[in-house]
């Protein structure tokens, strides 16, 4: 959302809770193709709740990756999720952009729980029929911009682009699913700490939202009551076996944290269809590091009586088997889908 404007390539990089994960694209006769992606794991603690604690660690971290990859670009696109963050839609009667432009100080005042001067403002025209139009007001507190460019100045790199999360999703999923203009869809991102719903109709975001939960909260789970150190808690999260420790244990503990995953989309769900009359979710994409949690999808499919499938992020784009292992993208490929999505702001129409 927060661009300059001009089209460069950028290296798309999601800073997470658990890892920091970036992807470099390029545009070909054939589409999109991957050229370099990198993962690097971060320390418990390192960034709590999208804030980053300790941005020395983080700066090294991404200087890994760039390293690794032989990344040469400097600039990056990123994002950012939580509770510094908001975004409304909102209604107006139809104005013209520069009116529009006038007025979306006031409209935002009225929409925003912070001082309006603590924070950086966008916003864009969404729908406009005859006797409305239809925008969406993003604001995120300065502080929490910062708090990423600083870390990137740290390492180097220029953010060209400080976008949101639930929309770097929406960019993923357009470019790989070609949605029709009539499907209404829910994207979730269900990160380490972070949960992002966005709901989305054809390319038009109808609500978005960021919930306090993630994979911690199952490693969390799974330590306290099994008595596990951290490390095998994380196997054990993501299907190994561990030895003393059985199944039943393991799934019946898995399944109290999914509950308290599921509790939240079904509040989500039940807000929009609230607010918004006549729409319908059709399917479930899930994408994130905690998407292949054993029993996650089955019990979403179960709850909502919806498809769901893990978002690829990769669908439609090139993967230059001299270049990359596709085993290897794909094992990756849940916790990869922000980064494809900023790394498409490389093609964004300037």
């Amino acid at each position: 959302m927060f661009g300059n404007g001009k089209q460069k390539p950028v290296v798309g990089l999601d800073i997470g809770s658990s890892s920091i994960k970036a992807v470099e694209l390029k545009s070909t006769k054939a589409g999109y193709e991957l050229v370099s992606f990198g993962l690097e794991p971060l320390a418990q603690d390192t960034v709590v709740d999208g804030a980053i604690m300790d941005a020395p660690l983080v700066a090294a971290g991404i200087g890994t990756i760039f390293d690794h990859q032989q990344v040469k670009t400097r600039n990056v696109a990123t994002s950012v999720s939580g509770h510094s963050v908001i975004v409304k839609r909102v209604t107006l009667p139809p104005m013209s952009e520069e009116e529009l432009f006038d007025q979306i100080q006031t409209e935002a005042s009225q929409h925003i729980p912070f001082d309006i001067s603590d924070v950086n403002l966008d916003y864009q025209l969404l729908e406009s029929v005859d006797s409305q139009m239809d925008v969406l007001l993003v604001a995120v507190k300065k502080d929490k911009i910062l708090n990423h460019t600083n870390v990137l100045a740290q390492a180097g790199k220029t953010p060209t682009v400080v976008d949101i999360d639930a929309f770097a999703l929406q960019n993923c999923y357009e470019a790989n699913y070609d949605p029709t203009p009539g499907q209404t869809v829910a994207l979730l991102n269900v990160g380490a700490s972070v949960m992002n719903i966005n709901i989305v109709r054809g390319g038009i975001p109808l609500f978005t939202r960021d919930v306090s939960v993630g994979g911690n909260q199952y490693t969390d789970t799974l330590q306290k009551e099994l008595d596990l150190s951290y490390e095998d808690a994380e196997r054990l999260k993501k299907g190994e076996a561990i030895a003393g420790v059985a199944e039943e244990n393991r799934t019946n503990i898995l399944r109290s944290v999914s509950d308290i995953l599921i509790l939240e989309i079904q509040k989500t769900f039940d807000f929009f269809r609230a607010t918004a009359t006549g729409e319908n979710i059709q399917r479930i994409y899930i994408a994130g590091g905690t998407a292949r949690v054993p029993g996650l999808v089955d019990l979403l499919r179960e709850e909502f009586a919806l498809p769901v499938e893990e978002l690829y992020p990769f669908r439609k784009i090139v993967i230059n088997p001299g270049r990359h292992s596709e085993e290897q993208v794909r094992e990756l490929a849940p916790r990869l889908a922000i980064a494809v999505g900023l790394a498409l702001r490389s093609f964004d129409t300037p």
